[in-house]
């Protein structure tokens, strides 16, 4: 019975490790840090687009202010009557039209690249607000799975420590033995038979296999003929 009591703890201790790997906090805080590699990304892109549209903005308004400066000069002479000659000023009003319509067109460009900067900030907003939702999110999401998994590691200590102490109850060749099977069989080295079922591979012995571990000793390891598992033969096994 000592060998079924291991079997247990193992089994229990399988559950538990199997539990561990697949908490449900586990697949979400991938998707979280999934998630928030994209936003990152997307606010580095955007970061730079708004650091372009605002040297673009300044070009903008240099180009307008610089053409506003020309206009402003000229109109300065017109209006103070230093132009005397009649073609001269012709010529200069002609510009002063030129600059005027150049202004305007400047001053276009001027708001189009304006409003794309706006956009452009308003869009970077929006995903840094994002960020520190999802940032938030992952603290939350880590700080309930560490809680989980500590909760599920004391559990492990409590079972490897009795199972220390099973093991060391047990002769070493037995334990290695149990061990072998136990790594080869998916973590199930032993069953009990149970009314004439092999509980590890749930087979029925036939009355030749009964029979053979009717006759034999009690202090001698037996296994399922199907599965290979070393059989815990208790009284309910139907021998």
């Amino acid at each position: 019975m000592v060998l079924l009591e291991l079997q247990e703890l193992d089994t229990k201790r399988g559950a538990l490790h199997h539990r561990l790997g697949r908490l449900p906090g586990v697949a979400e805080l991938a998707d979280q840090v999934t998630r928030r590699k994209g936003v990152e990304n997307q606010i580095r892109d955007l970061r730079i687009g708004v650091a372009d549209l605002s040297d673009e903005q300044k070009r903008a308004d240099l180009d307008v202010e610089q053409v506003k400066t020309r206009r402003d000069r000229d109109q300065g002479m017109v209006d103070s009557g230093a132009i005397a000659d009649p073609k001269a000023l012709e010529r200069m009003l002609g510009e002063l039209e030129s600059l005027a319509r150049r202004i305007s067109t400047l001053e276009d460009v001027e708001l189009e690249v304006m409003e794309r900067l706006e956009q452009a900030q308003t869009d970077l907003a929006a995903r840094e607000a994002e960020l520190a939702t999802i940032d938030e999110q992952v603290a939350q999401t880590r700080a309930e799975l560490e809680l989980q998994q500590k909760e599920i590691g004391a559990e492990l200590d409590g079972l490897d420590a009795q199972r220390a102490e099973v093991a060391g109850s047990m002769p070493e060749e037995l334990l290695n033995h149990y061990e072998t099977i136990r790594a080869k069989k998916g973590g199930v080295g032993a069953a009990i038979l149970q009314r004439k079922e092999c509980q590890g591979c749930g087979l029925m012995l036939n009355a030749a296999e009964l029979a053979a571990l009717a006759k034999a000793p009690r202090d001698e390891v037996q296994h399922c003929d199907e599965c290979g598992r070393i059989l815990v033969i208790t009284s309910e096994s139907g021998l």
